[in-house]
């Protein structure tokens, strides 16, 4: 069994929990309110996402810049732990606990299948494709499309090469994925601080994909969730919905419906920080080069002892070097079709 873990002060995590890793610009940064859609340039606090491509086809892509202006990988140089005491308002955030920052990939009540292109240079957001075929997940009756904002944990690293000792299930080469379940609509690429309620072992397709339920700091019930019963009391049905959802959601595919560790029972919050720890550890063993990679592109910015650190011009080379901002396509019709399995 995983030992649960002792959460210390926010100000000493990162070093106390995870471990040290040295980086140049290792700083604990947050992203707080959004501000409107400006063209191809959505900002938050510290971080900016810049559009290429034509939304709706296969080259769009979401790209990510810091506050410098650099542009960044979201997987390897967005900072694993928020620092909750550095921009959040104190009644936000307990100051013994430790709150993760999301990269919210796709939004509540959408269906294209956006996420983390792990395999190209900067892993920008990009729409997934089969057969070459834009996804879309079905519409579930009574869900539309996705029933939480979706996203990861950047830093995280599910590594193909390490056997869960519990389920014996092999990472599904992918960061880790957190369920936003506040009740804002976030926007593909922005970046949010959550606090981990708990934690699903979703089986997919013999991988294992273990599903982190969390909130967003910001939502107006977070000082309130601490822990899964505080949602089965406030929010009756939630988890059992986010259950029946990731059981059928490739159903419509004419895939089987997915199976799950644990009797598809969620673990508590203990347990998700300690699976956080361990994919985090994966993660750095793929960045210093120290693991086989599985194909995933880990060119960064900010990990100084990473081979695989480049300097902003080369990152700037890699976004120039893709389709300018585009008119998008429309999204097809089927697209709303509703789906009773």
């Amino acid at each position: 069994m995983r030992a649960p873990l002792l959460l210390y002060s926010s100000s000493c995590v990162l070093r106390a929990v995870f471990g040290s890793f040295p980086a140049c610009r290792q700083q604990l940064v947050t992203q707080t309110t959004a501000v409107p859609h400006l063209y191809t340039l959505r900002k938050t606090m510290h971080y900016q996402t810049v559009e290429r491509g034509s939304p709706n086809t296969p080259d769009y892509r979401i790209y990510f810049k810091n506050s410098d202006g650099n542009y960044i990988s979201p997987f390897h140089d967005i900072p694993l732990i928020a620092e909750a005491e550095q921009d959040l308002p104190a009644k936000k955030a307990k100051k013994s606990e430790v709150l993760f920052n999301m990269v919210v990939e796709v939004p509540r009540w959408s269906n294209a299948k956006m996420e983390i292109a792990t395999k190209e240079p900067l892993n920008p957001i990009m729409q997934d494709v089969k057969k070459g075929k834009l996804r879309y997940v079905a519409n579930i009756f009574p869900h539309k499309g996705y029933i939480w904002n979706y996203g990861a944990i950047p830093q995280t690293w599910e590594d193909p090469n390490h056997t869960d000792s519990e389920t014996k299930c092999c990472g599904d080469n992918d960061p880790i994925d957190v369920c936003d379940i506040g009740s804002k609509v976030c926007f593909p690429g922005q970046v949010i601080q959550v606090k981990v309620l708990g934690i699903l072992a979703m089986i997919d397709e013999g991988e294992m994909d273990w599903k982190v339920i969390a909130i967003n700091v910001e939502d107006p019930d977070a000082k309130n969730l601490n822990n899964l019963e505080d949602v089965r009391k406030s929010r009756p049905g939630h988890l059992e919905a986010t259950v029946d959802w990731f059981r059928k959601y490739k159903v419509p595919d004419g895939k089987p419906e997915n199976q799950f560790g644990f009797n598809a029972q969620f673990q508590d919050k203990d347990f998700a920080v300690e699976i956080i720890k361990s994919t985090h550890e994966h993660w750095r063993a793929l960045v210093q080069k120290k693991t086989n990679s599985g194909g995933i592109e880990c060119k960064n910015i900010s990990c100084c002892d990473s081979p695989f650190k480049c300097n902003a011009e080369e990152t700037s080379y890699v976004v120039q070097s893709t389709p300018e901002l585009g008119h998008g396509q429309s999204v097809p019709p089927e697209v709303d079709k509703w789906h009773f399995v």
